[in-house]
């Protein structure tokens, strides 16, 4: 594969990067990201990933765009109301980027079909709303070998973490957060989000699938990240592997 003339002046600025270079551009051209939601984290990741040129982006998502999603959502415009959300991902995507290609995935994620939703993926963003979910995806990803960025946000705070646990001394999911499905969860309709969060958080989770795909800086599989803008302060915390772990501690 070549780039382009057009395709040299799209992300040249990528290519001017010692780390990125033509070769990573080409290299970002042919992956494939699958990402779980399209809302808040799902939104700003997507228009990211496009931008960067990143050839296919696997949509995962059964819900349509809400007034109430406008407030962070920004991939999203006011007609888009009722629309499903991998329609309009797609179709916002087209408008920014025609080199990139969405699957759209318009079906609920569960533990019986994850494994053939992000199926052919080079790295999975998860930025679902329910623990049920995030282990169900966590579960698949570690299966299937494929680099997990899980994204989480609150309020006025985010977390952020990479995950290979099938690489000796790196910890999975359920590492992390163990394996409770029913532990007591508050969405952002009862608790409020920042806007401006989501847009943080997707970012960063785009910036590592990239990452994920064309490695530059320090590896960040084994960290997690937190922000808490009430206090301006950001932490980043060591995840040890946990030995016991069923789905991880035999590696």
């Amino acid at each position: 594969m070549t780039l382009r003339d057009d395709q040299l002046a799209r992300y040249a600025r990528h290519i001017i990067l010692k780390e990125i270079g033509g070769a990573g551009q080409m290299r970002l051209h042919a992956a494939s990201v699958a990402l779980i939601g399209a809302g808040g984290i799902g939104s700003p990741a997507i228009q990211y990933l496009a931008g960067a040129g990143v050839g296919t982006l696997i949509v995962i998502d059964d819900d349509v765009v809400d007034l109430s999603n406008l407030q962070r959502q920004t991939l999203y415009a006011t007609a888009d109301q009722g629309i499903a959300k991998a329609t309009a991902a797609a179709a916002a995507v087209a408008r920014l980027n025609p080199d990139v290609t969405v699957i759209e995935r318009r079906i609920r994620l569960d533990s019986s079909n994850v494994a053939d939703l992000i199926a052919g993926a080079d790295v999975v963003i998860d930025g679902s709303d329910n623990f049920a979910t995030r282990l169900a995806v966590a579960d698949a990803a570690l299966a299937a070998r494929i680099p997990l960025v899980s994204a989480a946000i609150g309020q006025f705070e985010g977390q952020l973490a990479v995950f290979r646990g099938w690489e000796a001394g790196k910890p999975c999911y359920r590492c992390l957060v163990g394996d409770d499905p029913d532990r007591a969860e508050a969405s952002c309709a009862e608790q409020g989000v920042m806007g401006a969060m989501t847009g943080m958080m997707g970012s960063l989770a785009a910036l590592e699938a990239l990452r994920a795909i064309v490695p530059f800086g320090t590896d960040p599989a084994g960290m997690l990240l937190i922000a808490d803008t009430l206090d301006f302060r950001f932490r980043t915390l060591r995840l040890p592997k946990d030995p016991g772990c069923a789905a991880c501690g035999q590696t």
